[in-house]
């Protein structure tokens, strides 16, 4: 597969804002040295933008990001694609609304996933972002499909954006790229506000008609519409 002219314009766009996605990922500390990636499906093509393997963050540019089919091999870039890849491609084969991938090592969350232990629904900004637990998924190693499997796997009949990847971190998804770097960034927060109430005491989970209540006002009612809209995708409707 090669890129078009058809699309050069979308792929730049998704480019620069995959590669400033990512400064998201050390403002908010869910990464260290070269850890760490964002992805962006290519709306309406069997392509997605990505970071290349062992980047570093601070000379990082658009022009660094990489193109790959949905099968993690290379279209266009001069860099070799994260080695998380494959994982991400299986993500976006499998799961069509699925338009942005996150995985991060962020130090809470990360803690919850070496525990094995989903990150409990009691709080209400759990039941806004995550509709219920951030559960958790398989062990698998690194390099094949193997972690994508996990994630679509746990996430398919799961209402969360985020998943706890045993033994190795969070994974997150999204409609779009910021979308997944939000789920990063809040999966992060709740991990370590549950972390400290545990040293208190035991937390109080909220019932389940509450989750959902919460979880379909956030959804559908909170914010403003529109607001962060990804032009991109605009641009495909």
């Amino acid at each position: 597969m090669t890129i078009t002219s058809e699309v050069d314009r979308v792929v730049s766009e998704l480019r620069r804002q995959v590669c400033d996605l990512h400064a998201h990922l050390t403002h908010y500390e869910l990464v260290i040295w070269t850890a760490g990636n964002v992805s962006a499906r290519v709306p309406g093509r069997d392509l997605m933008v990505i970071k290349p393997s062992g980047a570093d963050y601070d000379t990082l540019t658009a022009e660094d990001m990489v193109v790959c089919d949905l099968y993690g091999n290379l279209v266009d870039g001069a860099l070799a694609p994260s080695s998380d890849t494959a994982a991400h491609a299986y993500v976006y084969r499998h799961m069509p609304a699925v338009g942005g991938v996150v995985h991060t090592h962020s130090t809470y969350a990360t803690a919850w996933a070496a525990r094995g232990e989903p990150i409990p629904c009691v709080l209400t900004m759990i039941a806004d972002e995550f509709g219920g637990d951030v559960p958790v998924g398989p062990f698998a190693l690194i390099g094949d499909d193997s972690i994508g499997r996990g994630i679509v796997d746990t996430l398919r009949d799961s209402r969360s954006p985020a998943v706890l990847m045993r033994n190795h971190g969070p994974f997150t998804i999204g409609r779009t790229a910021r979308d997944a770097v939000k789920a990063a960034v809040m999966v992060e927060d709740v991990a370590r506000t549950v972390h400290i109430s545990r040293q208190l005491g035991d937390a109080t989970p909220i019932a389940a008609a509450d989750v959902s209540a919460l979880f379909e006002r956030y959804q559908n009612v909170y914010g403003q519409a529109g607001r962060h809209a990804d032009p991109v995708q605009e641009d495909q409707r």
